[in-house]
């Protein structure tokens, strides 16, 4: 092989064309950042995510939407994990992640990979001034942590809402975003997720949402284990435990190309 092993994949799915697209890059070493930028941003895809392999069998991973590098990501990671254990068949059914948001760790159980995840419970607040034209309706909660999050009433209310993008776009949320969410008709609860000012405004499936959406949904269930569904065009299931300072989010990924970058995108 002349270049670096290239995946792009679908997770949270099991069916090409649903889901969240991520491309996956494997890498012996960091090129500059500005590098990794130009590549995201020239795939255009939700995520694409770089994974360098250290010497002890432990790796290094970094996300970067078409516009900026990442802090977390849920469908990136489950993809990397996919493309390391049913692409490259690792021997592991466990694979350790080196990130901004800590250790991370990706296992096999029963069918599924399971991201094992911080959890980010938000706390309550009220919703920016910028976005009081945003809702026709009153959320019936608001929360803060990274990202927003606003309950709605009913499944068909998160599934209907059309966002004013323009109403949405006068708040810079930097890495973060906005969450809709409401309890499921034939789930425990439903979500989508907007990032303002974005290239792609509303994200397929946000694994990193569900670090905020699982305690959230404990608090209002008291249960600990949670079938949820994102309601975006593409749509996506997850399965989610709680974990106390920790949530579990487990899904499935598909492969759609396998190839390779040419060894000149990188000055390695």
């Amino acid at each position: 092989m002349t270049g670096y092993p290239y995946f792009q994949i679908d997770a949270f799915t099991d069916q090409p064309f649903c889901g969240n697209m991520a491309a996956v890059c494997l890498l012996p070493q960091w090129p500059h950042s500005t590098q990794l930028q130009k590549l995201a941003s020239e795939l255009s895809l939700p995520e694409t995510v770089f994974v360098v392999t250290k010497p002890d069998k432990k790796y290094e991973i970094r996300w970067f939407t078409p516009d900026i590098e990442m802090d977390l990501c849920g469908h990136a990671t489950l993809a990397a994990a996919h493309a390391l254990l049913n692409e490259l068949h690792l021997e592991d059914h466990t694979v350790e992640f080196s990130s901004l948001s800590g250790t991370l760790k990706v296992f096999q159980d029963h069918g599924l990979l399971w991201l094992d995840f911080p959890s980010r419970p938000g706390k309550p607040d009220k919703l920016p001034s910028e976005w009081d034209e945003a809702f026709k309706f009153k959320p019936a909660e608001v929360m803060l942590a990274r990202d927003y999050l606003v309950a709605f009433e009913s499944e068909e209310q998160v599934r209907n809402w059309q966002p004013d993008r323009s109403i949405i776009d006068r708040v810079d949320m930097g890495q973060g975003g906005l969450i809709v969410t409401a309890p499921g008709d034939c789930c425990d609860f439903v979500s989508r997720f907007f990032t303002p000012r974005a290239t792609i405004f509303e994200d397929p499936v946000t694994g990193s949402a569900h670090c905020t959406l699982i305690p959230y949904w404990q608090s209002k269930l008291q249960k600990n284990h949670f079938c949820a569904k994102q309601l975006s065009s593409r749509g996506g299931e997850l399965q989610c435990r709680y974990k106390g300072n920790r949530v579990e989010i487990g899904g499935k990924a598909i492969t759609l190309i396998r190839g390779e970058l040419d060894n000149r995108v990188f000055q390695l």
